[in-house]
């Protein structure tokens, strides 16, 4: 039988030296984002009872967790999503706290992935919850505080927005199922026109499938809001494209530009999201790094209803892409390496806590002989080495 003792699981790596720094470097400025805006820290456990994630509106399928039973037998999950965990603890834990409450986290998430797809099974992610509040308000500072994330990371990136309720009003006219419903969400968001139009012709033409039909195509800025109410005069869905016209005009307001983008084919898990949703890009990175949206049904799952949103931002993929920048460097050598001879060690070191407390980055070194202190200087480019006597 083959002993995997070399090899990480597929999907997962390690991350060593100047990754590390990177990823400390991405989280920190984040970090500095959300605790500025008043939101604090939770953590929630690493395994969590299969019933937190089977809810019919988590939108994660049971073959995408990774499980296991307690010694009790009862069923597991390695934690797939950290916005479930949380709602559980605001519903438990927090329940008599003081709303509106302001919560963010930084942990992993694992997902059973297909292979061969390219994706990872575990992921660094950092994420902020708006709970206990709905309206324009809180609406405007979940997508600021996404900016000011994606700022404090990047330069060139974009914020796509959209309402989940647009999809939602439509579809509901149609007579259909929901596995096909599905189907329909599904061809929208990879906006695959071809399955698109398979799926909608064998519908009875009528209003509803002629404004679906639209939607990967309502893509852009001021303009596609006239194209859209055209589109969906009569049908719910106008209230909502109202209520995203508001939020779009208040966050031009920051001069964001073409940063800032009307995606009416965003319809991301519609059984979780019931108000605006957006997601975040970066520059030379092919997938949405950001996600977010409102879910004020999610709390009402946990006997606790209340308004709710938030958003998540992958830090693994903006490392990765912060570490292929040649302009940045993670180089992790001191300034000075210090070496002690024999029966000096002590002094040696008390040397080091001297330096580092002026400013510099200095080490003790641990060779035994000078000799090789000063090869290992040369190897790794430290320029200076003293020597106590």
């Amino acid at each position: 039988m083959k002993r995997y003792l070399k090899m990480t699981p597929e999907g997962t790596k390690d991350f060593l030296f100047a990754e590390c720094a990177a990823m400390d470097d991405i989280c920190g400025r984040i970090e500095q984002v959300f605790t500025a805006r008043g939101f604090k820290r939770v953590i929630t456990p690493g395994i969590e009872f299969y019933d937190v994630f089977s809810l019919p509106c988590s939108g994660i399928a049971q073959e995408d967790m990774f499980k296991c039973s307690d010694n009790k037998g009862r069923l597991m999950v390695v934690r797939p999503d950290s916005t479930l965990p949380i709602a559980r603890m605001v519903s438990t834990r927090l329940q008599n706290n003081l709303m509106p409450v302001r919560l963010y986290y930084k942990q992993a998430v694992y997902r059973n992935n297909p292979t061969l797809t390219g994706r990872r099974n575990e992921m660094m992610q950092m994420g902020v919850e708006l709970l206990g509040v709905q309206g324009i308000r809180p609406d405007l500072e979940i997508i600021t505080t996404a900016v000011q994330t994606l700022k404090a990371v990047a330069t060139d990136y974009r914020i796509e927005l959209g309402h989940a309720e647009v999809f939602n009003a439509l579809s509901a006219e149609l007579e259909i199922e929901d596995s096909d419903k599905e189907n329909i969400r599904l061809s929208i968001e990879g906006k695959n026109y071809s399955a698109l139009n398979n799926l909608l012709d064998k519908l009875t033409p009528c209003r509803a499938v002629t404004a679906i039909r639209s939607l990967p195509s309502l893509f852009g800025g001021e303009e596609v809001f006239e194209k859209a109410q055209a589109i969906c005069a009569g049908t719910k869905a106008a209230d909502a494209l109202e209520y995203l016209h508001r939020i779009y005009r208040s966050l031009s307001t920051l001069g964001l530009g073409d940063k800032l983008i009307i995606d009416l084919g965003l319809v991301q898990r519609n059984d979780y999201y019931t108000g605006m949703v957006f997601t975040g890009y970066i520059s030379g990175i092919g997938d949405a790094v950001l996600s977010g949206g409102r879910y004020d049904a999610l709390l009402s799952e946990f006997d606790m209803p209340m308004g709710a949103a938030g958003f998540a931002i992958d830090t693994d993929a903006v490392t990765l892409k912060t570490l292929a920048d040649a302009s940045i460097s993670y180089a992790d050598n001191p300034d000075v390496l210090v070496f002690a001879t024999d029966g000096c060690e002590m002094q040696a070191i008390a040397e080091v806590e001297a330096l580092c407390a002026a400013g510099k980055k200095a080490q003790f070194c641990v060779l035994p002989t000078l000799e090789e202190t000063q090869a290992f200087a040369e190897k790794r480019g430290i320029k200076e080495v003293i020597v106590i006597k």
